[in-house]
């Protein structure tokens, strides 16, 4: 269980994602298809696993159109290839490679955008009831399935081959829809199907999917309409928060130009307050000495108030001699008298 690396020789394929591979008589590793980047390949790689030397043989029959994303399976020495795309579209036709002879046919072709045309599905044999079918499952061609198809194999024996002489079991004779003959040399010759049930179930499934874009289109439509009605709502709507910004950006501008010139006058108040203040100080120094002038007033009135009634008294008590050196008596000493 574990992984080596192997040396081979030769050319081998180019490198490459989503191809299909089989292995044919236990020896040979068969290689198809696959894309890298934006390309995609149709050439068939065959790896001899025992010299391990890779070759590019010559194939035989329609040769495949590139493809990757397909799908394969092998039954006995067939393998069948169903879808794949190329970057534009799905492929259409189911294919068969006889391993032995390396030469190709179609097995089947459908119409329209089925999961059949499309990348990514899984194929495989299966044997039920005796009967052979390729059945397959999923798949992406712009939109993901889960949905089922099977292809109903059957072989039929040519009577000239070489177990012609021998008895005929259920097994050897039996005949189903695709028909696939063996000749004498045990080549494939001839491949053809009766799809008429196929092609019912596909013109009911392209109806089915045919009804579904359809609806799919409608409700894209409508949904375009309503962005484009909501996407002009969106225009107007901006086209007026423009004019009210416009007209918001002028306000502002107003605003700004009123709120300096308050600003101005805020700093011009403040300087006339810084005025007043210092002013209203300097009264109050003034008020202060004032009230000690009025002090000093009144101080200076009592003290000649005192004065005067004491020069009085002095005078009134000089008699003649204050008459005679022309000092008047008072008017109190001469009603007295």
């Amino acid at each position: 269980m574990t992984w080596d690396d192997v040396d081979a020789i030769g050319t081998p394929p180019a490198p490459r994602s989503d191809h299909v591979a089989a292995c044919h008589a236990d020896r040979y590793l068969l290689i198809f298809g696959g894309g890298s980047h934006a390309t995609c390949f149709n050439d068939l790689h065959v790896l001899d696993l025992q010299t391990m030397e890779w070759s590019r043989p010559k194939q035989q029959g329609p040769i495949p159109s590139p493809r990757a994303g397909h799908a394969g399976a092998t039954v006995g020495e067939n393998w069948y290839i169903v879808g794949g795309g190329n970057n534009k579209s799905g492929v259409s036709e189911t294919l068969v490679l006889n391993m032995s002879t390396l030469a190709w046919s179609v097995v089947s072709t459908v119409e329209g955008r089925v999961p059949l045309a499309s990348e990514g599905m899984t194929l495989l044999y299966s044997n039920y009831s005796g009967e052979d079918y390729l059945i397959s499952f999923g798949g992406y061609n712009g939109r993901y399935s889960n949905e089922v198809y099977a292809l109903k194999l059957s072989v039929k024996l040519d009577l000239q081959s070489s177990t012609k002489d021998q008895p005929t079991s259920d097994s050897t004779s039996r005949v189903l829809e695709p028909e696939v003959e063996i000749s004498q040399d045990g080549k494939i010759r001839e491949i053809a199907m009766d799809n008429a049930d196929s092609k019912n179930r596909n013109d009911e499934a392209n109806e089915q999917l045919l009804a579904a874009l359809k609806a799919e289109k409608d409700e894209l439509e409508a949904t375009l309409n309503r962005e484009g009605l909501q996407t002009v709502q969106l225009k107007e709507e901006i086209t007026e928060a423009e004019a009210r910004n416009a007209e918001l950006t002028k306000e502002l501008q107003a605003v700004r130009g009123q709120l300096a010139a308050e600003q101005s006058r805020c700093f011009k108040l403040e300087v006339d307050v810084a005025e007043l203040r210092q002013k209203l100080q300097s009264l109050d120094a003034l008020e202060r000495e004032v009230e000690l002038l009025r002090r000093q007033k009144a101080a200076s009135e009592q003290e000649q108030a005192a004065l005067d009634a004491k020069q009085k008294k002095q005078a009134g008590s000089g008699g003649v001699w204050g008459w005679l050196v022309g000092t008047p008596p008072d008017d109190d000493d001469s009603e007295s008298s």
